[in-house]
């Protein structure tokens, strides 16, 4: 969480030092430090941060609370601030392959598909953390589905995934498509590999997606299916402008490709 100059209020000066805090971190919600939405860090760090002890944090969340700015849950407290949530432009999208038509996703605490153990490193018969996706084109030419299992590296790192292991049954809707971002947020530098195949004899291809980190450390394994009825697969990608060096950060980790089917 980086540290902000505030604007000027007049809580400010000859107030309550906890009113002030509220007013530094309201400062922080509106500039975007924080999105909309986005669960705000715990009570230590935001006293670590303002350099105030956390019962001046607690009541400096109560003032915004009590405004309507801040939710808090048994998840956390949450900035509420209108607007949409900030994304990271050349973010990924989560799983491999997601579109915006018709879709669904779940998630279930289970023994992962053949062939993701291994490749995880999750032990036999274990059980882990498995997303299904499944989607539709517009006109119903194009399905895809999905299967992601997370390995135990991500669940550990990772605390938004780590929350739907609880409520993991198979069934319930799970919105994990800014997961490649929560990695990123937990410090995780990701390192994709994608591998394409035409599967002989049917309109189907298929995208096994491999996520590993800056140790070399599993993440998940994506494998999608596309049923296209297409003639041709193009490896879209975007290649982000060079950022300043900041001495004080490691470099971000090399972006890796979107693949879409097309007509040709």
């Amino acid at each position: 969480m980086a540290r902000t100059t505030p604007h000027h209020h007049p809580l400010d000066e000859g107030g309550p030092l906890y009113r002030r805090i509220a007013t530094e971190l309201l400062d922080e919600l509106r500039d975007g430090t924080i999105p909309p939405g986005e669960r705000l860090p715990g009570e230590r760090r935001l006293a670590e941060h303002f350099g105030v002890s956390r019962e001046t944090v607690r009541q400096a969340l109560r003032v915004l609370r009590r405004d309507g700015l801040v939710a808090t849950d048994r998840r956390g407290s949450h900035a509420t601030l209108p607007g949409p949530p900030r994304e990271t432009p050349a973010s990924l999208g989560f799983p491999v392959g997601a579109r915006g038509a018709a879709a669904r996703a779940t998630v279930a605490w289970e023994i992962p598909p053949p062939g993701h153990a291994e490749a995880l490193g999750v032990a036999p018969a274990r059980p882990t953390l498995v997303h299904r996706y499944w989607s539709v084109s517009a006109d119903g030419r194009e399905v895809r589905t999905a299967v992601t299992s997370f390995s135990a590296v991500a669940l550990a790192e990772v605390e938004e995934l780590a929350r739907y292991r609880d409520r993991a049954d198979g069934t319930a809707a799970a919105e994990l498509r800014r997961a490649y971002d929560w990695m990123r947020r937990a410090g995780l530098a990701l390192h994709h590999r994608d591998t394409i195949t035409r599967i002989a004899g049917t309109p189907s291809v298929r995208v096994v997606r491999r996520v590993h980190d800056q140790h070399a450390r599993p993440l998940e394994i994506t494998e999608l299916l596309v049923d296209a009825q297409q003639d041709a697969l193009v490896y879209e990608f975007t290649v982000p402008a060079a950022a300043r060096p900041d001495p004080g950060r490691a470099p971000d980790a090399p972006r890796s490709c979107r693949a879409r089917t097309t007509r040709a």
